[in-house]
């Protein structure tokens, strides 16, 4: 069973247009999943758990559902939230096929704030939200897990930042390339520049309900291609189609350029650090 509610969509909608538009295709296929050893790690803290629900939040094209779902096949609902409209439907008919009629799933369109449980009194016992945290009202958003997580639950936040961030020599000339298009700054869709955090995540999860934390980081290695890049970049807050305007051809093929100069055999390489921080209410492990 699949359903669908949110808060104000359009404005919700609005402003998932203006971080990603709606590069739905280029988000499910060129994203980089979650590492395995972390989807284990996610799937234990279930263990025990009947009929297990899971609340996943900024959830993209959800990957992280997806994923889960090979592991847990008990899952009994998933409630999917995200600002994009286009991606919601896309998360919903990925896991529809990921594991038809095994789990209900519901769509929630709004920011993760303002999210409440459909239907009251049936609280997830896992909350994850990868690579979306920043863009979030991240307190409001650990006040509402309170208010909706079942005693036992735990949240986890991950992620391992993206090409913009990425220390590496291609990485950093990419980045320049862009920026010689967009400006110096970061770009934040268009809603103009990405603005870093004011503090750590683990200081938002310590001043939050959920302040028993632990971090676990898990090394990874992708090899990229210069066309799964510039896939990448078209699913990006930074680098969107919409953003360059009739420039974006001549960037695409200036990009290419680039990134065949610096590929060994084809291939770039990234090394990243999936990071996940695991939190719990104080006195809630078992």
């Amino acid at each position: 069973m699949t359903t669908c509610s949110g808060g104000p969509a359009a404005d919700s909608a609005a402003f998932g247009e203006a971080l990603f538009g709606t590069t739905t295709a280029e988000y499910a296929r060129y994203r980089p999943g979650v590492p395995d050893a972390a989807v284990r790690l996610l799937a234990a803290t279930l263990h025990g758990v009947p009929a297990p629900v899971l609340l996943d939040l900024g959830t993209g094209t959800a990957q992280v559902p997806r994923a889960l779902l090979s592991v847990v096949p008990r899952l009994a609902h998933v409630d999917l939230v995200d600002v994009n409209q286009a991606m919601l439907a896309q998360a919903v008919a990925e896991l529809k096929e990921a594991a038809p009629g095994a789990c209900s799933v519901s769509a929630y369109v709004g920011e993760a704030h303002t999210f409440t449980s459909q239907p009251p009194g049936r609280g997830p016992d896992l909350i994850t939200c990868c690579r979306a945290f920043h863009w979030m009202d991240r307190a409001a958003v650990l006040e509402m897990a309170d208010r909706v997580a079942a005693p036992h639950a735990t949240v986890a936040v991950m992620g391992d930042g993206s090409l913009w961030t990425h220390d590496a020599e291609w990485t950093g000339a990419l980045r320049e390339l862009i920026q010689t298009y967009l400006g110096p700054d970061r770009r934040a869709g268009t809603r103009g520049s990405y603005a870093t955090p004011g503090r750590t995540y683990e200081d938002d999860l310590a001043a939050s309900p959920f302040s028993e934390l632990r971090e676990h980081r898990f090394p990874v290695a992708r090899a990229w291609t210069p066309k799964t890049v510039v896939g990448n970049l078209r699913s990006t807050s930074f680098a969107r189609p919409k953003l360059f305007a009739d420039r974006h051809e001549a960037f695409e093929a200036e990009a290419r350029q680039l990134l065949d100069v610096h590929a060994k055999n084809g291939v770039l390489r990234e090394e990243a650090v999936f990071t996940v921080l695991m939190a719990r209410r104080p006195g809630s492990s078992s």
